[in-house]
């Protein structure tokens, strides 16, 4: 696997960090804990799906991506019915969990779907099949949603990754067709903007920018102006 997770000391703190600020985490309000609409694509405008482990992170970094609209946090590609953050990946025998995704919605004129796919890339572990980070399981994985119209897209941007020198393990992230979307609870979306001590308490704790660094090398985050 090419992911590397938090040290077992490391591991530790982050854990009893998680408990102390536990409160933070696990108790939203009412009005926060009910399903986020859905994004009015006008327009223009278009949009594409993306699975890059915890979407808090995710939205971030397509957040500063010059051409996006709006992003929102969302469950796809499994089997369970109406998934919830708290459900979307209890599979039961024959179901298969959801992924966590992110939605953006964005300014082809401005930002090409190429492009787009080039931050996504270089955001993430692409050599993880287990998950991302210090997050395990089938709902953290990678993946690229595609409708018909992007498939030719996608695949010709992983090829094309695949020829180069970064990353130095084979790219496991799958390419799949679109699913079917389902908003996050409203407390998820635009998470980092909301609670941005929480927020980098939770990513420096995940080792995601850590990990992302060693697996692309000077090729991490492409594509996503510094902030």
């Amino acid at each position: 696997m090419g992911s590397q997770l938090i040290s077992k000391f490391g591991s530790k703190i982050f854990t009893v960090g998680v408990m102390i600020f536990g409160a933070w985490f696990l108790y939203p309000t009412i009005a926060e804990s009910e399903q986020a609409p859905e994004v009015e694509i006008a327009e223009g405008q278009a949009a594409a799906i993306f699975a890059g482990g915890c979407f808090w992170c995710l939205e971030s970094d397509m957040d500063h991506l010059p051409g996006v609209i709006s992003t929102i946090s969302g469950y796809s590609g499994g089997t369970i019915a109406d998934p919830t953050y708290e459900t979307h990946y209890k599979k039961k025998t024959g179901q298969e969990a959801h992924y966590e995704v992110v939605k953006v919605v964005y300014d082809p004129e401005v930002l090409t779907y190429e492009e787009l796919l080039t931050a996504f890339w270089h955001s993430v572990d692409v050599t993880d099949d287990g998950g991302q980070f210090c997050d395990r399981g089938d709902s953290y994985r990678t993946a690229v949603f595609v409708t018909p119209e992007q498939r030719e897209a996608a695949e010709a941007s992983k090829a094309e990754l695949e020829k180069g020198e970064w990353p130095k393990e084979p790219i496991v992230t799958p390419i799949l067709d679109v699913a079917k979307f389902y908003p996050a609870e409203t407390y998820h979306q635009d998470y980092y903007k909301k609670n941005p001590v929480r927020y980098r308490y939770y990513r420096n704790g995940c080792g995601r920018d850590r990990t992302v660094k060693r697996v692309w090398g000077p090729l991490a985050y492409t594509g996503i102006p510094k902030s």
